[in-house]
C-alpha cells in the first residue's frame, strides 16, 4: 500500500514536538563539540457536467417525443415526494421518490455529543445524479425525476427497487439489497428498453454530492480528520488536502471514502472506474459559525452503456469509520484511517492496534490506555538506559574535558581531536545518548496518529473525561484564546506538569556532564533552561484540543520515564564502577577510530581549513 499524502496539521503538530525533542537531544553534552499549491477551487467548477442542465426536466414529454405513442408512463407514476424507508439492525434508511436515491440514513448504535443518533445522509447534505441524453440531444439529471418504488424479501434481505418508469417495458431502475447486520449495501443501475430513446454514443455521468455532518463537539478537531480518500491501481491508496480545497482527477479508482473522523460514507466499484474527479471543500472557516458540516465531497465520472443500456454494479458503506468493521470486507477500506504512512502505520497496525483491542477487551478503556503505556515504556527502558548510561560517562569525563579545553583554548582543532581521543580511549561514545532516543521517535509519531484515529475509544469515558476520543474540559471559557481554544483541559495540562519534572530532572544529570561553553557558541545551560518552561506550556496548549486519550498517554509515560529514570540512577547505574570501567578501557591498546569519529575528524579539519583561509 502506498500513501503518498500524510496528515499536514497530525505532522505539523508531530514536527513540532520532534523538534523540541530533537532541540532538548542537541542540547545534551557534548553533542555541540560536533556542531558543524493548493489552489483555492470554485465549488461551481465541480459540477460543470449539469450545470447547464440544472433545471427539471420533463422525462415524460422529452422522452415520449422519441418513442411510439402507444408508449406512455404507468397509472402509478409519482409526481410528488414521497419516501420509502427500510432498515436492519445498524442502519435506518430511507429513500425518497424525487432522485430516487437515499435521502436518509442514520445509525442505530451510535450517538452523537448531543445524544442524538448519528446521521450520515439527511435531506440537505447528498445529492446523487446521473446525468445523460436524449437522442434529441436533451439533458436529463435524475435528481429532478420521480420514481415509483416497490420492496420485497430475498431471504433475509431486503430489496428496494425504484423506477424511473416511461412504460410497463421502458425504465431506468436503481436497486437495494440490505442485509441483516450489515453496514455495507448493495446498489445497482439498470434500464430496460431505453435503447432507443437515449443517446448511448456518449458516456453518462455519475455525480455524488456528499457534505460531512458534525458529530462531535469540537467540529474544527472533528474536521481535521474529516478527509476524501481513495484507492486506485489495485492497492495504492491516497487523499485529498487535509486542510483548504483540493481536487484530483484518478483513473483506475476502486472506490473513495467520504470520511467524517470517526463514520464514512464509501463508494466501492468491482471494476476501476477511470477520469473521476474528485474535489473537496473545506466547511470550516469560522468555528463559532460554521457549525454544522465538515467538508464537501465532491465525485464525478463517466460510465458507458452496456449493450446500449444502463448496467452497473456498486457497493455502498455507510458505518463507524472502524478498523475491525472495514478490514471485514476484505477490500482494503481500512486504509481510509489515518494510522500514518510507511514504518508508523506498520507499528499502528502490526502492534498498537491488536495489542489495544486486546487490552480493552478485558480492562475499562482508560485503564487499558495506562496498562498499554506501561507495556511500550518498559520495552523502551532499555533505550532510556544506554541514553543515561552515556550521561554518566560524559559526566565523570568532564574534569578531563575541561582540562584539555583550558590547555588547547587557543586551538579549537586540537581540542577536538584531543576530545575524540579521550572518548575514543575511555569507550565512550557523545552520540550513543542521542541514537537510542532518536529510536523512540517512530512509537512517538506513531501513537500520535493511534489515540485520535481509534474508534474504540469513542465516547468511553474515564475519570473526568467523558469521552477519549475528544478533548477532557473541565471550564469552559467564555471566550476563545488563539491557538488554545474555549476551554480548559485537564490531562494536557498533567502531561506538561509531568514533562516539567521530567525535564528538571534530567536537566540536572545534564549540566553534571555539560562541558564548557566554547566562544562563539550558544549557552547551551540557559537554552536547556528555556525548555524546562517552554517545553510544559506547549504541550499543555496544543494539546488543549486532542483527544483526551492520547493526553492521558503523555502524561502516563512521562511519569512512568521519571520512576524508571530513578530505579536506573539509584539501583542500577554504579558511577564508580563506570568510573573504573572507563580507566580499564583507557589501559587498553587505542581502537582505531570508528566511522563515526573519522568523518567528524574529517569535518574538523575542513572546519579548520576554512577557518585558516578566511583569516588569510
Amino acid at each position: 500500500m502506498i500513501e503518498k499524502n500524510n496528515d499536514n496539521n497530525a505532522l505539523v503538530g508531530f514536527t513540532l514536538m520532534g523538534a523540541i525533542m530533537l532541540l532538548w537531544l542537541w542540547l545534551q553534552p557534548p553533542v555541540e563539540e560536533y556542531a558543524v499549491e493548493t489552489s483555492s477551487v470554485d465549488q461551481s467548477e465541480y459540477v460543470d457536467v449539469i450545470k447547464d442542465s440544472d433545471k427539471p426536466v420533463d422525462l415524460k414529454k422529452s422522452l415520449l417525443t422519441n418513442i411510439s405513442s402507444e408508449n406512455n408512463f404507468n397509472n402509478n407514476i409519482a409526481s410528488e415526494d414521497a419516501t420509502i424507508n427500510f432498515e436492519n439492525d445498524l442502519i435506518y434508511i430511507e429513500i425518497n421518490n424525487k432522485g430516487g436515491f437515499i435521502s436518509s440514513l442514520y445509525l442505530k448504535n451510535f450517538n452523537n455529543h448531543l445524544e442524538n443518533p448519528i446521521y450520515l445522509i439527511n435531506e440537505e447534505n447528498s445529492v446523487f445524479n446521473l446525468n445523460f441524453k436524449t437522442v434529441n440531444n436533451t439533458s436529463v439529471n435524475t435528481k429532478n425525476q420521480f420514481f415509483t418504488s416497490s420492496e420485497y424479501d430475498n431471504n433475509d434481505n431486503k430489496v428496494i427497487v425504484m423506477k424511473l418508469i416511461i412504460s410497463e417495458n421502458q425504465f431506468l431502475e436503481y436497486k437495494y439489497i440490505i442485509k441483516p447486520d450489515d453496514y455495507m449495501i448493495d446498489f445497482s443501475i439498470s434500464s430496460k428498453g431505453l435503447s432507443n430513446v437515449i443517446n448511448t454514443q456518449d458516456d453518462y455521468d455519475l455525480t455524488w454530492d456528499y457534505k460531512s455532518l458534525r458529530n462531535s463537539k469540537s467540529i474544527e478537531y472533528e474536521n481535521r480528520y474529516s478527509r476524501l480518500t481513495y484507492e486506485y491501481e489495485t492497492d495504492k491508496v491516497d487523499k485529498l488536502g487535509q486542510s483548504g480545497d483540493d481536487e484530483e482527477t484518478i483513473s483506475d479508482l476502486n472506490w473513495f471514502s467520504y470520511r467524517q473522523h470517526f463514520f464514512s460514507a464509501i463508494f466501492l466499484s468491482p471494476k476501476p472506474l477511470n477520469n473521476v474527479k474528485l474535489s473537496q471543500i473545506n466547511m470550516v472557516v469560522d468555528q463559532d459559525v460554521d457549525t454544522t458540516y465538515t467538508k464537501n465531497y465532491i465525485a464525478n465520472f463517466p460510465l458507458k452503456y452496456n449493450n446500449n443500456e444502463f448496467d452497473e454494479k456498486f457497493n455502498l458503506y455507510f458505518g463507524p469509520t472502524d478498523s475491525k468493521i472495514l478490514s471485514s470486507y476484505d477490500k482494503n477500506i481500512e486504509s481510509s484511517i489515518p494510522f500514518g504512512w510507511g514504518i508508523f502505520g506498520y507499528i499502528n497496525k502490526s502492534i498498537f492496534i491488536p495489542l489495544f483491542s486486546f487490552l480493552s477487551s478485558h480492562f475499562p478503556y482508560g485503564i487499558a490506555i495506562i496498562i498499554m503505556t506501561i507495556l511500550v515504556r518498559l520495552v523502551l527502558s532499555p533505550v532510556l538506559y544506554k541514553s543515561y548510561l552515556s550521561q554518566a560517562k560524559m559526566k565523570i569525563l568532564k574534569p578531563e574535558i575541561a582540562e584539555i579545553s583550558l590547555k588547547y583554548k587557543d586551538n579549537a582543532m586540537k581540542k577536538q581531536q584531543e576530545t575524540m581521543a579521550l572518548y575514543n580511549k575511555a569507550g565512550a561514545n557523545p552520540m550513543s545518548g542521542c541514537i537510542p532516543a532518536l529510536i523512540q521517535i517512530p512509537v512517538f509519531y506513531a501513537l500520535f496518529m493511534f489515540f485520535p484515529t481509534a474508534f474504540d475509544l469513542r465516547r468511553k469515558s474515564f475519570l473526568w473525561a467523558d469521552d477519549l476520543s475528544s478533548y477532557d474540559n473541565i471550564l469552559d471559557l467564555p471566550f476563545r484564546i488563539p491557538l488554545y481554544g474555549d476551554h480548559v483541559s485537564l490531562f494536557p495540562i498533567l502531561a506538561g506538569i509531568a514533562i516539567f519534572f521530567y525535564m528538571k530532572m534530567t536537566t540536572g544529570q545534564n549540566m553534571a556532564s555539560q562541558q564548557p561553553t566554547q566562544e562563539g557558541m550558544p549557552d547551551m545551560a540557559k537554552m536547556m533552561k528555556i525548555m524546562i518552561y517552554a517545553s510544559p506550556i506547549f504541550l499543555a496548549v496544543f494539546f488543549n484540543n486532542y483527544a483526551s486519550g492520547l493526553s492521558l498517554y503523555y502524561f502516563i509515560s512521562n511519569l512512568i520515564t521519571i520512576a524508571i529514570m530513578l530505579v536506573i540512577k539509584h539501583y542500577i547505574l554504579d558511577e564508580k564502577k563506570i568510573h573504573a570501567q572507563i580507566q580499564v578501557n583507557k589501559a587498553k591498546p587505542q581502537k582505531k577510530p570508528n566511522r563515526f569519529q573519522k568523518k567528524m575528524k574529517e569535518l574538523m579539519e575542513e572546519a579548520e581549513k576554512q577557518k585558516n583561509s578566511q583569516k588569510k
